[in-house]
């Protein structure tokens, strides 16, 4: 079940990216409540959400085709220190009482950046980290640390807005990036590991010829495709739930700031419990089935939740997203990393941050400017009546991808 930990550079990396994560999640806990606080209203939840995450729609693509010219660990290095600086600089603004709704939507764009920057290299590293055997035992450990995180973060945000205020978090989140590059700085490298790029990245002309046979190479593997449409349909119609939290927790349930605590960690911890259970089962078949069922389960959850006015209930429904959706989109990491060629593997787990990260601000922005008239409850039930009905059509359509083992 933890196999994969017993690779050194792999335990290091792994450790690092929890403690980071976690000071990710704790920020992100506090900067719902700040932007709430500030603004009362979900329309600016939701640009918050936007400008966190619309670098990636034009740098994912991009950063995926240097993830496979350049040093992927130097190039997280560079990232991560940029996103500690970024979320020092909020802590900063809060503590001296001067932050405004504008300076946070401009730091989260620096760090979304940074972000969409990192990801392909992020995803793409794990082989180099692990034997190529215990590469769908790293995939679901590193999606355990990530969920588990989840749990831990909006627990700790809980604790540290109560003794330190919201500034505390955000301080706390920049500590734990010191985590990740002291862990990257750590790991080391055989040269068996690595293979010489291709050409230089300062030839422009031919990274644009990458980027474009990326696109092809995806476009000519039907189930690679379809993966990845999995994948941007559950996101665009269904992550926009994680911006609506703070409204379902001072809204609907009445609740302090402990509410929006409480409804993360609690689909943190459903996200969780399905990485640990993915990592027990290991390199299972049926990984199709998994993908499917998962993404319409999730949709189903998600109908029940947006509904919901019984806190018990809404908890349940939300730890089943959480579980739900490590089911589909684990396993389709997991997919992608065995089906795609080392050559590859970079540009192909761009598009699939692009189809999972990328399609998250097109849908917080509709999903915030659609329940500032028509309500949350209604955009959330919208978005998972579309995703279980893309869901049904994909599974009935294509025998090849149910079949996937």
């Amino acid at each position: 079940m933890f196999r994969a930990l017993s690779h050194r550079n792999f335990r290091l990396f792994w450790t690092g990216a929890f403690l980071s994560n976690t000071g990710t999640w704790m920020q992100a806990v506090a900067q719902g409540l700040l932007v709430y606080h500030l603004t009362s209203s979900p329309f600016w939840l939701g640009l918050d959400a936007f400008m966190s995450t619309a670098p990636g729609l034009v740098l994912t693509l991009l950063a995926g085709v240097y993830a496979d010219l350049v040093d992927r660990r130097r190039l997280l290095l560079f990232t991560q220190i940029g996103a500690g600086l970024s979320a020092l600089t909020l802590a900063v603004l809060v503590l001296t009482g001067v932050v405004q709704v504008w300076m946070i939507l401009v730091l989260s764009f620096i760090t979304g950046c940074c972000f969409a920057i990192a990801g392909p290299s992020y995803q793409a590293i794990t082989i180099d980290l692990v034997e190529r055997e215990d590469l769908a035992n790293a995939i679901a450990l590193n999606s355990t640390q990530f969920q588990f995180s989840r749990v831990v973060g909006p627990a700790l945000a809980g604790v540290a807005i109560k003794f330190f205020g919201i500034a505390g978090c955000f301080f706390a989140n920049t500590i734990s990036f010191i985590a990740v590059i002291v862990s990257l700085m750590m790991v080391r490298f055989d040269q068996k590991k690595t293979f010489p790029p291709a050409h230089s990245v300062k030839d422009k002309q031919a990274v644009w010829q990458d980027l474009i046979e990326g696109l092809r190479y995806v476009r000519r593997r039907r189930r690679v495709f379809m993966l990845l449409m999995i994948a941007g349909m559950t996101s665009l119609f269904g992550a926009p739930y994680l911006s609506m939290i703070p409204v379902y927790a001072k809204d609907v349930f009445h609740m302090d700031e402990s509410g929006n605590s409480l409804l993360m960690g609690v689909s943190g911890a459903g996200a969780f419990i399905g990485a640990l259970v993915l990592a027990y089962l290991g390199n299972f078949k049926y990984k199709g089935w998994s993908v499917l069922s998962g993404a319409f389960v999730f949709a189903l959850c998600l109908i029940g939740f947006a509904y919901s006015t019984r806190l018990i209930v809404s908890l349940a429904f939300i730890f089943g997203m959480g579980f739900a959706i490590v089911c589909c989109v684990a396993v389709i990491n997991t997919l992608l990393q065995q089906l795609v060629t080392d050559e590859m593997r970079g540009r192909v787990m761009s598009m699939f941050i692009l189809s999972f990260i990328g399609t998250m601000p097109i849908g917080s922005l509709i999903a915030g400017a659609a329940a500032e008239r028509f309500g949350a409850p209604r955009t959330l039930a919208t978005g998972g009546l579309i995703i279980a009905a893309f869901v049904a059509i994909v599974a009935l359509r294509n025998k090849r991808l149910r079949e996937l083992h």
